[in-house]
């Protein structure tokens, strides 16, 4: 796996300025370390409620907003 998820990223990152493991994450955050895992390597499927509840390990969360265009193709979908 290695998706572009720019949450992960963000989390693996904040992650470790804050010092902590993958596996200490997943203990204070009250989540399972393969969810940690799959969530910092870009698993396109991850529950929402639990990326919450990881991102409010550093007072943050998924809220709605406008997407962006993508990165690779620089054409957004359109429903």
């Amino acid at each position: 796996m290695n998706y572009d998820n720019p949450i992960g990223q963000w989390l693996k990152k904040e992650r470790r300025a804050a010092g902590l493991t993958q596996e200490q994450f997943a203990l204070y955050s009250g989540l399972g370390l393969r969810f940690v895992r799959d969530l910092e390597q870009g698993k396109p499927t991850v529950r929402l409620d639990k990326v919450n509840q990881a991102l409010a390990m550093f007072n943050k969360q998924a809220v709605v907003g406008d997407m962006q265009e993508e990165r690779h193709g620089n054409h957004t979908q359109e429903w």
